[in-house]
């Protein structure tokens, strides 16, 4: 089964590489997927896109103080043994006369230590317990407070159902469309290293199945574009392209007067 042909699983897919949990040959043969097909890439770079922007709601979360005794602890226990370890050292190379005084010093030092630590201990676990009671609720409470945070994200963040993967002449990515019917909004992201002239400007086109090319605007010098566009526009526009013009670009009667750089298809994806 191809997977460009069954959009369901290439969702999947995309996202799972995006995240990162897409490993070992599964990971390899979507990357030479990616390579070949421009829809493959489009799904890759739009979960990329939309992984990158939880990043930016996620609130700090601050360690309990729990957290920072149990590595006190730790750090005071592995001082202590490297302490040990090296009396030990130090009384298995001392001369053999008066060995049986320094073992049992040692062991009672041990013993000592041993008892403080326990007594340490319990009085840590009963803390902590206390404290987790306590701690749990600060938890919860900053859990729901996230979940309201991202859920408020996720509703206003754009439901993207065209993209367009739109290439050189080598199938080259260089510019990664989508189109927001939510928020009338076409945004336009630059994934290669491509600079036009400064007396030159790039025009995106809408190429349909019949008539001439109408021009949608002029994408701007930045890596991301946003252009206002009516989803009457791109509905019916199987194929965008984007030219290379004056500065400022040309009037949309006119249609593309410079070379066409860029081509792609334009998918409808049902979110």
């Amino acid at each position: 089964m191809h997977l460009t042909r069954n959009p369901e699983l290439l969702d999947r897919l995309a996202a799972a590489y995006a995240l990162g949990t897409l490993r070992g040959g599964a990971r390899r043969r979507f990357e030479q997927l990616a390579r070949d097909h421009a829809q493959v890439r489009a799904a890759a770079l739009l979960w990329q896109g939309r992984w990158s922007a939880f990043s930016e709601v996620q609130t700090p979360v601050q360690p309990d103080a729990a957290v920072w005794t149990r590595i006190a602890n730790l750090v005071q226990a592995d001082q202590q043994q490297a302490q040990w370890r090296a009396q030990r050292g130090a009384a298995a190379a001392a001369p053999q006369v008066g060995k049986l005084g320094q073992a049992l010093s040692w062991w009672r030092g041990l013993a000592l230590a041993g008892s403080l630590a326990t007594v340490v201990a319990v009085s840590v676990g009963l803390w902590t317990h206390h404290g987790l009671q306590q701690s749990t609720q600060q938890q919860l409470s900053a859990l729901r407070t996230e979940l309201q945070t991202t859920q408020a994200a996720l509703q206003a963040a754009p439901q993207i159902q065209y993209v367009a993967v739109l290439a050189d002449g080598k199938a080259d990515a260089s510019m990664l469309v989508t189109f927001d019917p939510r928020h009338n909004q076409l945004v336009l992201q630059r994934v290669s290293g491509f600079r036009e002239a400064e007396s030159k400007s790039l025009q995106l086109w809408a190429l349909p199945p019949q008539g001439a090319p109408r021009s949608l605007g002029v994408v701007g010098e930045g890596r991301v574009a946003q252009l206002a566009v009516q989803e009457t526009d791109v509905k019916a526009v199987p194929t965008l392209a984007i030219s290379l013009e004056p500065k400022g670009g040309v009037p949309s009667a006119t249609g593309p007067t410079g070379p066409v750089l860029f081509t792609g298809a334009l998918i409808r994806r049902d979110l």
